[in-house]
């Protein structure tokens, strides 16, 4: 025998009876059916007891729309016109039965909480008089007379010893379909109606799956099943297949919906197994919740989150060592019917600390005061506050017991998205890890738990990149060309979810199309200033964030302090922040250490070459960096290897910027300002303190033309081509070449402009590759050497891409 149980959206319609009429019609063997209200009529008839409550006789209109839903959707389903009929009286003395109680409510005003009980109860009992008749040859029961309660805390619980008996008796000769009202009861003493509560039908077929042991308990619902979290909130969220009767326990307490809690507890110890189905999509596979699963799946199996929660502390020295103090708590909160559904308690004894539901927070407060007024009094515990506008969150999996650091990789998650745990709670048995943070955080938490324990089919990156001039449209294009191979091949989702360029700024949560980023800029950017940027995505609050600057903007960088202080990691091709004052250089880097992010510039040097990460590796390996000499501006490379009899140096210049080489005023690369800048980042990441002040200068332009305006510098800048043709001649015929050196030596740092021989390493150094030798204790004789291209917007762009990279592989 199987109990199949359909709730209010699976017969909310005409529609979907007939859906649930094709499923059980469908099922071999012996059949009971348990039905909820029509969807939505539930809330109506206490919506209209209400009104009707109020004086308001708009009740008998809101009555009326009841009553022709329920007579429509009869005729719809039942063909067969005697039959209808037939039905119609059963259904109309109900609803005649209705009305006259609202019309005594409309009187005397009084909604009792017998009577508001009996109202809601005509739901199932119409809805399974319509759904007996649909299905060929379905017997009705009348579950009012087997499904008995007490009264119990102010609460209507199941007499299970008594219900099991009654049930028994009921369907001692079942027929082969049965349907069944679900949610209703009555009291076993009084014989008043009574009710499971929301979600009681589930109950009930779990109550009479378990006194007939069952085959199998079916929940049809219009959900393919428990999901790894809510899918309203995290997009990749998926069924899970497989659950213990445990995990299904603590995801349904922590708010998963898919299931009324109690409903687990009747099956679980008779051994049968739940089915989640969706009447929608029958053919899904679902989910089965079972006494054991497959102990190779993942550590995690779902993630679930109460939103409206308060935290209520009882704190004092007074209660340390004391016996019986929890006693007192959960007594007094028993006796009010406060539901708590998180502990946690300091090992000191000095706190305890309860969730509760924001609703009940107020009362959990008074009782608590009241039960411990004396000891307040005497100062020796502290008044009892509740901290509201937080949420808790639960992970959920068996398998954690036997997985070592979980909880500290859960910790450690969080604490890199910038998320405080306020309180948290584990078992012995390791089932179940729950956590209270601000509600502001509760998607943002969601996200990077799934994320993180790869819940998600896909680890995502979500990236806001500033500046789409020619790195940042490279760098684009490049995750563009790559986003499906790092899906497949790496799990790794590189979603963009904010650009920006000078003027204007584009935001999505969910990633915006790549394909067409720059009309979608254009059509449906905000302007912008530092400010809105600023402003927006910290206040996106999204997990896993990077915020990537491909500008060369002082006002850009100054962003950077306040990213990171919201663990936003940056990745920064401008080398604007890494070469600022020392102490500003020193409070981010300590800042992206403390609260666990990154702050990455590796392009800020060498373009994409690995020069930085490759000082760090020797400097984290225990070596120390003797010396510098390095060729590192591509530019004035560039130059100086262009430059003939055929090309004068104002012309190789003009080259360079047509080449994208050179930054848009020339003057920042020939002036050595962009060589002392990568100089003095070298310097600090090789541990020195040098200021780009400290670094001398022996420049080859004189300074008169680096002043007025940019078209000054252009029309001027040919009267230099003479005399560098003459210098030039003259290191021809020693066989030599110009290179632009930054050496750094002893702490002090120098930028000048050298004749090389051939002998040297930097002579052969073609375009506008660079070059860098680096002399430390192990590379005292032969100094390492790193060479490449050294400028250009798609090596830049490379580079970038690498440290982004580089941070999802934290």
């Amino acid at each position: 025998m199987k109990v199949l149980k359909f709730g209010g959206t699976s017969v909310g319609s005409a529609e979907c009876i007939l859906k649930v009429k094709s499923i059980v019609e469908a099922v071999d063997g012996e059949v009971i059916v348990v039905v909820s209200a029509l969807g939505g009529i539930t809330d109506q008839l206490i919506h209209v007891a209400n009104t009707a409550t109020a004086g308001k006789q708009s009740y008998q209109d809101e009555y009326e729309e009841i009553r022709k839903r329920h007579l429509n959707v009869l005729h719809q389903v039942v063909t067969d016109k005697d039959k209808a009929k037939a039905v119609e009286q059963q259904v109309n003395v109900l609803l005649v039965e209705l009305k006259n109680i609202l019309q005594g409510l409309y009187l005397i005003k009084d909604l009792s909480p017998k009577i508001e009980a009996a109202i809601v109860s005509y739901g199932e009992r119409m809805s399974s008089l319509i759904v007996a008749a649909v299905i060929d040859k379905a017997f009705l029961f009348d579950s009012l007379q087997f499904i008995k309660t007490e009264k119990k805390h102010e609460r209507n619980i199941v007499d299970r010893d008594l219900t099991d008996t009654l049930v028994k008796a009921a369907f001692c000769s079942s027929p082969k379909l049965a349907v069944v009202p679900g949610f209703i009861s009555t009291d076993k003493d009084t014989g008043e109606i009574t009710n499971l509560g929301r979600g009681g039908s589930d109950y009930t077929a779990s109550i009479i799956a378990a006194a007939l042991d069952a085959e199998y308990l079916e929940i049809w619902t219009d959900v393919d099943g428990f999901m790894t979290a809510d899918p309203r909130v995290i997009s990749t969220a998926y069924t899970i297949n497989e659950l213990s009767y445990v995990e299904a326990m603590e995801l349904c307490n922590f708010g998963a919906k898919v299931v009324y809690p109690p409903t687990i507890y009747p099956v679980c110890h008779k051994n049968i197994p739940i089915r989640i189905k969706n009447t929608f999509n029958p053919n899904a596979q679902g989910t089965i919740i079972k006494e054991k699963c497959d102990s190779s799946s993942k550590a995690i199996k779902g993630i679930s989150s109460i939103d409206n929660t308060a935290l209520i502390t009882l704190t004092g020295l007074g209660m340390v060592g004391v016996i019986g103090v929890n006693h007192r708590i959960f007594r007094a909160l028993a006796q009010k019917g406060v539901s708590v559904f998180l502990v946690s308690q300091a090992s000191s004894e000095n706190s305890t600390s309860i969730g509760v539901r924001n609703e009940e927070a107020n009362v959990a407060c008074e009782v608590l005061n009241d039960e411990f007024a004396k000891e307040i009094e005497m100062g020796e515990i502290s008044p009892v506050k509740a901290e509201s506008n937080l949420a808790t969150i639960a992970i959920v999996g068996e398998n954690m017991k036997h997985t070592p650091g979980i909880a500290g990789k859960l910790f450690g998650t969080l604490g890199r998205n910038g998320i405080s745990v306020i309180a948290c709670a584990q078992g012995a048995s390791e089932t179940n890890i729950s956590f209270v943070v601000e509600e502001k955080f509760l998607r943002k938490s969601l996200n990077v738990i799934h994320d993180s324990f790869f819940l998600s089919e896909y680890q995502v990156l979500n990236l806001f990149v500033c500046g789409i001039g020619t790195v940042g449209s490279n760098l684009i294009d490049q995750i563009a060309t790559q986003q499906e191979r790092l899906m497949k091949e790496r799990g790794l989702k590189l979603n963009i979810v904010g650009i920006s360029n000078s003027r204007t700024a584009l935001f999505s949560r969910e990633g915006i199309d790549l394909n067409h980023y720059r009309e979608e800029l254009q059509e449906k950017g905000q302007k912008s200033d530092m400010e809105y940027l600023r402003n927006e995505i910290i206040g996106m609050n999204i997990f896993n964030s990077v915020f990537v600057d491909c500008t060369a903007s002082k006002d850009v960088a100054s962003l950077y302090k306040d990213f990171l202080s919201h663990n936003i990691s940056v990745v920064a091709a401008n080398k604007i922040a890494a070469s600022s004052p020392y102490s500003n250089y020193s409070k981010l880097k300590q800042i992206a250490r403390h609260k666990g992010v990154k702050y990455l510039f590796e392009t800020n040097v060498g373009a994409g070459l690995p020069i930085i990460n490759t000082i760090n590796d020797l400097i984290n390996s225990g070596d120390h960096i003797l010396k510098i000499e390095a060729v590192l501006s591509g530019t004035l490379n560039f130059i100086f290897n262009c430059i003939s009899a055929d090309i004068p140096f104002s012309k190789t210049i003009k080259m360079a910027k047509e080449e994208g080489y050179s930054e848009p005023d020339p003057r920042i690369d020939l002036s050595g300002t962009d060589v002392i800048r990568k100089l003095v980042i070298l310097a600090r990441e090789a541990g020195y303190c040098l200021e780009q002040a400290d670094v001398e200068k022996h420049l080859f332009v004189p300074d008169e033309y680096f002043e007025g305006s940019l078209d000054d510098f252009w029309k001027n800048i040919p009267k230099l081509d003479a005399d560098f043709e003459k210098r030039r001649q003259k290191l021809e015929s020693e066989h030599k070449r110009w290179r632009f050196v930054a050496k750094l030596e002893n702490g002090k740092g120098s930028v000048s402009l050298c004749e090389v021989d051939g002998n040297h390493p930097f002579y052969g150094l073609e375009g506008s590759n660079n070059i860098i030798l680096l002399t430390t204790e192990r590379y005292r004789e032969c100094p390492m050497m790193i060479q490449g291209y050294g400028a250009g917007a798609s090596v830049t762009a490379a580079g970038v891409f690498a440290d982004i990279m580089g941070i999802a592989n934290i």
